[in-house]
Order: C-alpha cells, then structure tokens, then sequence
C-alpha cells in the first residue's frame, strides 16, 4: 500500500472517532469535528504568542535598571525624577515572580502534598515582595530623632523659610528665636512645639507652620536564625517583618517564629511572636533605633501535622509537652475528621497511637511527634440519585445494605413514559476503572507510535504525520470521561446489586427512536419500524461512508448492553437502541491502527450518551 494510502486510511480512523462522538454528549462537546483542521494554525499561534511573550520579557530584563537605585534619578532629565513610591511600584511590577537573592519560593513555604516534613507555621510570612511596595511616609506617633530634617514657614511680622536638621543635642536652631528642642517629641505635635515656641517671642501678627520632611535612617543589626543575617538600613518606622525580610526571613530549619527579641543597648526592648500575628494581626509598632537589634531565637520544641486539617504545618511550642487541645486550636481539622494517628519516641522506645479527635484533647503531645490527621469513619448511610423517568424525589438516603430492588420499590413511575425494564446504574467507582483501562490502551497507542522503526527518510516522513495525527487522537481520546455505567438489567429481570455511595440509578425514557452513526453518510435519530432492518436504518441515514466497514456494527440497548453485529446482518432493533457502523481498518498497514480499532470500541461503550 502506498504511503498516501496509509495516510488515508489512519485519518479515516481519527475522523470515524470524531463522528463516533455524535452519540455521546461528552463526546461531543469535547470533540468538535470542526476543530481539527485548525489544529496546526493554533499550534503555530501559540507558538507566536510565546516568541513575543519571550521578547517583552528580555525588554523589561533591559529597563529594569532604571529602578535598581534611586540614583538613577540622575539620569533622567529634570523635572521628570521618579519619588520613592514610583520606584517601588516600578520594581515590583517589572520583577514578574521573579525570587530576590535568598528568597524562597512559596510553594516550598505552604503545605505540601507528599510524605515531606511541612513547612513551619507562619514561614508564608516571608514568601511575597512586599519589602519593595514599602512607604517612606511617617506616622503621626514617631519621635523626631538626631538627623532629622523639618520645614519651617514664618509669614507675618517677621518671614522666614528653611529646611532643619535636628542637631547632636536635639534641637534645631531659627535666627532671631533660638534652639527649639525637637529630640523625643512626636511627629504629630512638631507644628504645636515650634509654634510655641516662635509665639513666645514673637506675640502678634504671626503665622507658622512646621513639618518633618524625613527621618533619618537607622542601622539594625539581624542576627540569630535567620537566612541573610547582617546590617540593614531602614526607616525608624519600619516593622520588625521588613527587616526580617529584608535578611531572607527566619531560617525554615533552625529559626524560632516565637522566640523573636529587639534588644537596645544589651536589653529587650520587646518580645515578638509571629503566630500572634498570623492568628490575630497583632504586633509591636517598635520605633527603631540606631544599633539596634533584632535576635531570632533557635527553634522551639515542634509538632509535625499531616492530613485532613485546615493548617497542616510545623507548630512550634514553648514547652516540650502540650494538651492536645491547645494543637487542635491551631492545626484547626476539618469538620469530618474523626481519628488520628500520633507516631513519636518516649523514653519506651518508638510510640505509636490511634486516638479519636475528642481524646486527642486530654492526650499529651511532645516534641517531635508526628501526627496525621484522618477521616476514618465509614459512612453507614449513602445518598443514592434517581434519574431519568420518575416520579417523585431525585434523591434517596439509604444503610450501606441497601440492595437495588429495596429502592426501586419505592420509585414510583408512569408506565407509558419510563423504560423500567432497561434501568441502569451509574457508579463512580466503575468509571474511574474504565477510565484506567481506557488509559492503559492510549499508553500502549504511544509506545506502538513512537518507538517503531523507520527503514527509509521517506517512511520516516511518513511516520512523522501519522505520529501527529495520532498524538492528537489521542490527546482528544484523552478528554473523554467514562460515565461508569453498571448493565443491572435483560428483559424482566433486573439484578438486585448491593449500592454504593453516589450511585446514579437511571430510568430511561420510552422513546421510539433509534440514534445511528459512525461511518454513514449523515448520522441522525430515525423512528423505529419493526418490520426495518439494520440495512435499512443504513440506507436512511443516506448509506454507509466510503470508509465504513460492512461487516462490523456496533448496537447499544437501552439498557447498556452491547452487541457487535455484521453491518449486513438482519439482527433485531429495537427502539431506543444506538448504532454505530465501525470504520474499516487495513490491518496490514500498521499495529496502531488496530489499537485505534479497540480504543473506538471501549469509547463506544464507556462514554456513551445518557438518555
């Protein structure tokens, strides 16, 4: 067969896949027949998209050094100098995600889902760049310390205006009025003191107004467990998690988040924890000083908290020994959560125990201990659906015996309108294994593809087509989603099966159609006569496509039960049933085409439509 011919026949399979759809609404909706032909002009768009996404991204790398430095203002053309809070917006905005030296991806900060230890509780403290959206504004509450510089306006019987600085001793001196003591005073009052001071000499016919310009920066020392310890400057006004972050932040291994001292010429000028912080948003507003230093504790005695909890973190605690209590007040379990397991070493030996959530409470939880949190009771009452044709409630609450004729019984129905004879079910469970062995066959799909030989540069061109026709059959087989349907019923009987939890029983319509499709020239929905044949179903959707396979076609039931027939035979329909005419495949040309042929065969079946 020539290598064109090869061609053929492999997109008659994918194109038959497509068409297979018309029968399923998943299917469908996932496989849109129009979409294949633009599939390449989308590849190559996005292509383009990611060039030019590459390109924009080398031209902000090439304009961010306008804000790696105030000084820069120097080189901008008068008038058009950036402030403070336009350098911070513009290194925030042109960094992108991009870490700072030394700072730590979130995702290695936030729980993770793995067996690895977690992260230490409140350790997300220090995962954003909020250090560079920092403002130089003082608030009202700081003292005007040495260095600072205040604006002085005088009008009236005598005129004034100078800029400050707060001297060695604290004052700032105005000719003709004298030293006026600053050092101390809040930045709020500035304006009263001064003025007091002017209208002390000056009685009448006066006006001033006084305010700080700016503070002067100050040198903190951060030393202990942190990332990057070392001097740092700083505003006074500056919080202790600015000049944590600006050191890395507290050390993930080594570092306490609760053991965190200012210290001020040898003495503690205050205490913080980080998780008052994070529980509540509380902390010391500390006015800094020169020298002064900030000391992170080692780490404390720590619990680890795995499973089903709301923070499953690290906790640090100040002694080697808790309530379970005061543990389940951070860790937070979910509402479901029963049971958990405590695993550590006592002087014993390793120790390992099975406790409830309510005895956890009174149980004493060391340092060290490891404890996975879990929802361990089995549901003894399920919640069952109806749909399709009923009468009656849509939903059931049933004992975890509850076997299907218990509940049909109390479904009621009108005759005329449900098929009760072909009821079905649909169950989780059964989908997830379909949806396994349905993987298993596109897995095997991509080995046959990708790892045959080529003898020749022309077969090997050839192969590389069919290799992407392929590889986007399957990406699209790979959307398909099993709708786990469980056959219960043939004829009169209907199997009385033990339920599961989310089970789906269906009750079809009565209905007097019968869908075809697959390979005929118009797939459609036809009324059921009982003196036609398959054929003549066949010859009503306009006859079969010039790559349909006459001698295999493919009934659903109503019920789901399915049935491989000659597309030529006179098997019996029936209404409501499905019918599919398979393509033909050309066995010689290649393996994968017979993978493609089952895979069609188990879609046919597992994702089929729900009535």
């Amino acid at each position: 067969m020539s290598n064109a011919n090869r061609l053929k026949t492999l997109k008659g399979a994918v194109i038959a896949f497509l068409l297979m759809g018309l029968l399923s609404s998943n299917a469908y909706a996932a496989l849109n027949v129009s979409q294949l032909p633009s599939a390449l002009a989308k590849n190559k768009q996005n292509q383009a998209q990611t060039e030019q996404t590459q390109n924009i991204r080398r031209s902000n790398r090439q304009n961010t050094t306008i804000f790696d430095d105030e000084s820069q203002n120097n080189r901008l053309p008068k008038g058009q100098e950036l402030s403070s809070a336009d350098i911070a917006a513009g290194r925030m905005a042109l960094r992108q995600g991009v870490l700072l030296p030394g700072e730590v991806p979130i995702s290695e900060l936030l729980p993770k889902v793995s067996g690895e230890a977690p992260p230490p509780y409140a350790a997300n403290l220090f995962a954003g760049g909020y250090e560079t959206e920092r403002l130089d504004g003082l608030n009202e509450n700081y003292l005007i310390a040495v260095g600072d510089k205040v604006s002085v306006w005088i009008w009236g019987a005598v005129s004034f205006n100078s800029v400050l600085t707060v001297d060695n001793q604290g004052n700032i001196f105005i000719p003709n009025i004298g030293p006026v003591r600053l050092k101390g005073v809040p930045a709020g009052t500035v304006n009263k003191v001064v003025t007091s001071k002017i209208k002390s000499i000056y009685k009448n016919n006066i006006s001033v107004y006084v305010n700080l310009l700016s503070a002067t920066p100050v040198s903190v020392y951060i030393a202990g467990s942190v990332v990057r310890p070392g001097q740092y400057a700083g505003l006074p006004t500056d919080t202790v998690l600015y000049y944590l972050k600006r050191a890395g932040g507290v050390d993930t291994d080594r570092g306490s988040y609760r053991d965190i001292r200012v210290m001020r010429n040898g003495e503690v000028v205050s205490k913080i924890d980080l998780y008052d912080f994070v529980e509540n948003g509380t902390i010391d507003n500390l006015t800094f000083k020169d020298k002064d230093t900030i000391l992170v504790g080692e780490q404390g005695p720590v619990v680890d908290v795995y499973g089903h909890v709301k923070k499953p973190f690290r906790f640090e605690f100040e002694s080697e020994s808790i309530k379970g209590s005061e543990l389940l007040n951070l860790a937070k379990p979910m509402a479901d959560t029963t049971h958990v397991l405590i695993q550590g070493t006592r002087q014993s030996g390793p120790f390992s125990t099975y406790l409830t959530v309510n005895e956890l409470k009174g149980f004493e939880v060391r340092s060290g201990d490891k404890l996975l949190f879990k929802e361990d009771q089995r549901p003894q009452v399920y919640d069952i659906e109806v749909a399709g044709s009923y009468l009656g409630p849509s939903f059931y609450t049933v004992t975890a015996s509850t076997r299907l004729h218990d509940i049909l019984s109390h479904i009621p129905v009108d005759p005329k309108l449900a098929d009760h004879k072909s009821v079905y079910l649909l169950r989780k469970s059964v989908a997830e294994e379909q949806r396994r062995i349905l993987e298993q066959s596109l897995e095997r799909l991509e080995r046959t593809v990708f790892f045959s030989p080529s003898s020749s540069t022309g077969e090997a061109s050839i192969k590389a087509q069919e290799a992407k026709l392929i590889s986007d059959f399957i990406e699209r087989a790979r959307k398909i989603q099993p709708i786990g349907k469980v056959i219960v019923s043939d004829g009169e009987k209907v199997a009385n099966v033990t339920l599961e939890q989310g089970d789906v029983i269906m009750i079809p319509h009565k209905t007097d159609l019968i869908q075809i499709g697959g390979e005929v020239m118009v797939p459609q929905a036809l009324v059921f006569n009982e003196e036609a044949s398959l054929q003549d179903y066949v010859a009503w959707s306009g006859g079969f496509s010039n790559r349909a396979d006459k001698d295999v076609a493919v009934i659903v039931r109503a019920n789901g039960l399915t049935q491989i027939v000659d597309s030529d035979s006179d098997a019996p329909l029936q209404a409501g049933d499905k019918v599919i005419i398979m393509p033909k495949v050309e066995t010689k040309v290649m393996q994968a085409v017979k993978d493609i042929t089952q895979i069609l065969f188990q879609l046919a079946v597992t994702a089929n439509a729900i009535d």
